[in-house]
C-alpha cells in the first residue's frame, strides 16, 4: 500500500507532483562545533512538491520551527547591501504612506534590527517580533524594541489588545519560513489598522526556476512563492495585493504592498499586470510549467563538480566564501567535502570557528584568504557576489579568481 501523500499547506489538496527531490541533507543553518564532528549528523528528506490545485511549491515541515529558529545563526546586518536595501525601503515607506511620530511600524522576523533602526532614527514608534532570542538580544541592545516570540493570530490578538495596531507591517523573507501559512497571514489581518499597509518581500519562484536557484531550497524554507499563489493566500484572509515591485535582492524577489479588502488603496501602476503576465507566460498557472527542473539541477551540480575536479587535478586550491544556507544546500546536494574545497570564510563572527553542516568545512574569517592565497574563491552566497567580489578584490594580487556555480559556472578575475 502506498503512503498517503502530504497535503498542501495552502489549499489542503494532496501533493502528488515532484518539483525536485534533493535527497537527504542536514538542516542548512545547523552549524557544527568541533565536538559535533564525531557524532552522527541528522539528515532529513528535502523533497519539493508542487500542488496541482493552487501551484504552491513546498517542502514538508520535517523539523519543528522552534528547533530551527529559536537560536539562529543569520544576522542581517552583516550584509552591507541588505542594510542599504532596508534604509531605502524606510525612505520609500515614510514618503509613500506619510508615516510619522503618530504612526506605528511592526516588523515580523525583525532579526537584529537591521530595518527598524531606520524608522527609529525618524522617531517613528516601532516593534520587532523575532523568535530567535540570540538575534533579538542584539536588536534590543541597539535600541530596537523587540519581543521574542513567533508571530501568528494569537500573538496579533494580544498585541492588538495592548494597543499595538500597525500603520505599516513589514515581513521580509519570512513567509517562506512559516509552516502554518493561514495562521501567520491571519495575524496580519488582525493587527493592521483599517488603512494600514503590509509590505511583504519573498524570493520569486519564477526567478528560482529560470536561474536554477535550487540551492535556495532547504528545510527552513517551507514554501516558494509566485504572485499567483500569494494573491490567493492573502485574499483568503480579506487582504488585497494592490501593488507589486520586482527586486534584484536574493536572486530576484517580489515586494508586495497589501491592504484590507475595504481599504481605499488603489492598484498602482502596471506592476501587478506585468508580473501576472510574466508568470502566465512561464506556465506557472499550469502543471507543465514546473517540469524539467530536476534535470537542470543535475546539470549545475555536474558543472561544479567538473570544475572542482579539474582544479584539483591541476594542483589549484579552492576556498568557499559565504557560510550561507544556500551554499550548504549546494555543497550537500553536489556531495562536496574538504577533498575539493579547503575551507569556507564568512564575515559573521557568529559563524566563524564552526563547521558547515554536511560538508564539515571549517568556517574562518575572510582574512584567512589573504594568508593562504587560494587560486579560486567560490562564492556560495551568489546573491551578494558583487559585494563580496569588491570586499575580496585583493585576491587579484596573486592571480586569484572568483567563481559562481549557479545557474552555471562563471569564473572572473577582480579588476586591477
Amino acid at each position: 500500500m502506498s503512503a498517503t501523500p502530504p497535503a498542501c499547506r495552502l489549499c489542503a489538496a494532496p501533493l502528488h507532483r515532484t518539483f525536485v527531490d534533493l535527497g537527504r541533507t542536514p538542516l542548512a543553518n545547523s552549524y557544527l562545533k568541533a565536538a559535533d564532528l564525531a557524532r552522527p549528523e541528522p539528515t532529513y528528506p528535502l523533497h519539493a512538491r508542487v500542488c496541482d490545485n493552487c501551484f504552491l511549491v513546498q517542502v514538508e515541515a520535517v523539523v519543528p520551527s522552534a528547533e530551527i529558529f529559536s537560536d539562529y545563526a543569520y544576522f542581517s546586518s552583516f550584509a552591507t547591501s541588505w542594510v542599504e536595501h532596508a534604509r531605502a525601503f524606510a525612505d520609500l515607506a515614510v514618503r509613500r504612506f506619510r508615516l510619522g511620530a503618530a504612526s506605528r511600524v511592526v516588523e515580523v522576523a525583525s532579526n537584529d534590527g537591521y530595518l527598524l533602526q531606520h524608522f527609529i532614527a525618524r522617531a517613528i514608534p516601532c516593534l520587532g517580533i523575532e523568535p530567535a532570542a540570540n538575534v533579538a538580544a542584539v536588536a534590543a541592545a541597539a535600541g530596537v524594541p523587540t519581543e521574542v516570540r513567533f508571530f501568528g493570530a494569537a500573538t496579533a490578538r494580544e498585541l492588538l489588545a495592548r494597543g499595538q495596531a500597525a500603520d505599516l507591517m513589514v515581513a521580509n523573507n519570512v513567509l517562506a519560513h512559516v509552516p502554518d501559512l493561514h495562521d501567520f497571514i491571519a495575524g496580519f489581518a488582525i493587527l493592521l489598522q483599517p488603512r494600514g499597509v503590509l509590505s511583504v518581500e519573498v524570493p520569486h519562484l519564477l526567478r528560482l526556476i529560470q536561474e536554477v536557484q535550487f540551492d535556495t531550497i532547504y528545510h527552513e524554507h517551507f514554501s516558494y512563492f509566485s504572485l499567483l499563489v500569494l494573491e490567493r493566500a492573502f485574499a483568503g484572509h480579506g487582504l488585497r495585493v494592490f501593488d507589486v515591485e520586482q527586486l534584484d535582492t536574493h536572486g530576484g524577489s517580489l515586494r508586495l504592498w497589501i491592504c484590507r479588502d475595504a481599504a481605499d488603496h488603489a492598484a498602482a501602476g502596471d506592476g501587478l499586470a506585468r508580473v501576472r503576465a510574466l508568470e502566465r507566460a512561464a506556465g506557472l498557472d499550469r502543471a507543465d510549467g514546473y517540469a524539467g527542473f530536476a534535470t537542470r539541477v543535475r546539470q549545475v551540480c555536474d558543472g561544479l563538480t567538473r570544475f572542482l575536479d579539474r582544479a584539483k587535478a591541476q594542483g589549484e586550491s579552492v576556498v568557499a566564501y559565504g557560510a550561507a544556507a544556500k551554499g550548504n544546500t549546494l555543497l550537500n546536494v553536489c556531495g562536496l567535502h574538504g577533498d575539493r574545497i579547503a575551507y569556507a570564510v564568512d564575515r559573521s563572527p557568529h559563524k566563524q570557528g564552526n563547521y558547515l553542516p554536511g560538508s564539515h568545512l571549517p568556517i574562518c574569517a575572510p582574512e584567512r584568504v589573504l594568508e593562504t592565497r587560494p587560486d579560486y574563491l567560490l562564492i556560495l552566497a551568489w546573491n551578494l557576489a558583487s559585494e563580496i567580489a569588491e570586499q575580496m578584490r585583493a585576491i587579484g594580487a596573486w592571480g586569484g579568481r572568483f567563481v559562481v556555480a549557479v545557474p552555471a559556472i562563471r569564473v572572473w578575475a577582480p579588476p586591477p
